[in-house]
């Protein structure tokens, strides 16, 4: 199975697949640690790489190249992307979006990062911005279309446990109405 994990910063994605990739014994990729490490690599801080990438195409190009090459060699995955939804239309079993009001995402990443409130909501408002810029300009993907999702969920008042078995009901129903 190939299941697809996408939505905005602090929406849920890495915890929630990080749990599928265990219940359903896949492999965990995630688009977000690729791009972290890109950005460590290179000393500098997401919102950098991110404002680096709206210029730099190959940035984002490399990581969605190597998502690409790994779902057509691997049969078994949890794909953790902002764009993994669009980006593997066709070739994911399951594609699922995640979302959550800029409030409860901000106070998530605060919480996680160890950063003021203001600080994340900061973070996350110009990560949209570039992002939205970027997949559009990039690959004609409008981030507001949700409409290439077999699922969305809005994770407010969720926890990671509770999105989780919401997704894995929907599997095992799929799974025996496909039968």
């Amino acid at each position: 199975m190939i299941l697809v994990i996408s939505g905005p910063p602090g929406s849920g994605k890495s915890t929630v697949a990080k749990i599928l990739s265990k219940k359903f014994s896949l492999q965990y990729i995630s688009a977000g640690s690729i791009f972290r490490k890109l950005a460590e690599s290179e000393g500098l801080s997401l919102l950098e790489l991110n404002k680096k990438a709206e210029v730099i195409f190959d940035i984002d190009r490399k990581i969605d190249y190597e998502i690409l090459r790994l779902v057509k060699d691997e049969k078994n995955l949890v794909i953790e992307s902002h764009i993994g939804g669009w980006l593997l239309k066709g070739l994911s079993d399951l594609s699922v979006y995640l979302n959550a009001d800029l409030e409860v995402r901000a106070q998530r990443i605060s919480k996680r990062d160890n950063i003021p409130f203001s600080e994340a909501l900061e973070q996350i408002i110009e990560r949209e911005e570039s992002h939205r810029k970027r997949f559009l300009s990039y690959y004609g993907i409008d981030l507001f279309d949700l409409s290439v999702f077999d699922l969305v969920i809005n994770t407010n008042f969720l926890s990671p446990d509770d999105i989780a078995k919401i997704i894995e009901t929907y599997i095992l129903s799929l799974s025996k109405n496909i039968r």
